[in-house]
């Protein structure tokens, strides 16, 4: 068995199951359907993953910049 619990077995089943319930005119359709839900997902990742990683290094400018200008003691009118 693979690292995901199906062994070859377990996914010619699986492909014979599919064929019965859905027919061989339909499944490459499905197939087709299933490649670009895969492809829009990953690319929304992705982009999600960006818009994070922009957010995060404008909150580390941010943070730098309030860190250099904070007042120091000798600043500060006592």
């Amino acid at each position: 068995m693979g690292a995901s619990g199906w062994g070859p077995i377990g996914i010619i089943l699986f492909a014979v199951v599919l064929l019965l319930i859905f027919g061989p005119k339909k499944l490459p359709e499905l197939a087709r359907s299933f490649g670009k839900s895969i492809k829009e997902f990953k690319k929304a990742t992705k982009e999600a993953q960006e818009d994070f990683d922009d957010v995060k290094k404008d909150v580390e400018e941010i943070k730098k910049d309030i860190t250099s200008t904070e007042p120091t003691k000798e600043d500060k009118p006592s």
